[in-house]
């Protein structure tokens, strides 16, 4: 079975749109960070960048973000890259045993972001601002004002939890890596 051992993903140069009907707290967030988020727990980009993937073995491969475009196959050959012809296969490409690097595209630029994902930054968005209320790295807090006394306590991984608490994950399941 071959298997990527090396991936290694460009920058994009932008995001898409940010969705609108955000609160103010969720607006003033860095929309680049929620897309973020969003891209390192699904399989799809949604604006081009290059990437380049170093694949081991034989059997079928495929690439394993979407939508992909492959340029350039090369085989590790005799201490250098050489360009390759591979077979097609249903899902990617068949590798005879060897090492090989598939460089090229993912994402694509103008592309539509599915409902389902802009109601995922949405919810993620909202989440997020709703939690940076408090005092940074605190997972209790106690303001007393007079005779009145406010008590908050948070889940000190609450940041990490974000994409499932926030219900963003069971929306982003169709997209999610394989």
């Amino acid at each position: 079975m071959a298997v990527t051992i090396k991936q290694t993903e460009g920058a994009p140069e932008d995001y898409p749109a940010t969705p609108s009907g955000l609160s103010t707290g969720a607006a003033a967030l860095d929309p680049p960070m929620i897309w973020q988020r969003i891209e390192a727990y699904t399989a799809h980009r949604y604006t081009s960048r290059s990437i380049e993937w170093i694949v081991e073995g034989c059997g079928e491969w495929h690439p394993p973000l979407a939508p992909a475009t492959i340029t350039t196959v090369e085989v590790w050959q005799a201490g250098t890259w050489a360009s390759v012809d591979l077979a097609p296969s249903p899902l990617g490409y068949f590798l005879p045993d060897g090492m090989y690097r598939f460089t090229g595209t993912v994402g694509v630029d103008d592309s539509e972001v599915p409902a389902a994902v802009n109601e995922a930054f949405r919810r993620l968005a909202e989440y997020m601002a709703a939690s940076k209320k408090g005092s940074p790295g605190t997972t209790r807090e106690r303001v007393t004002a007079g005779s009145v006394t406010v008590d908050k306590s948070r889940s000190a991984s609450w940041a990490a939890q974000a994409m499932a608490n926030s219900g963003a994950g069971d929306l982003l399941r169709n997209y999610r890596r394989v």
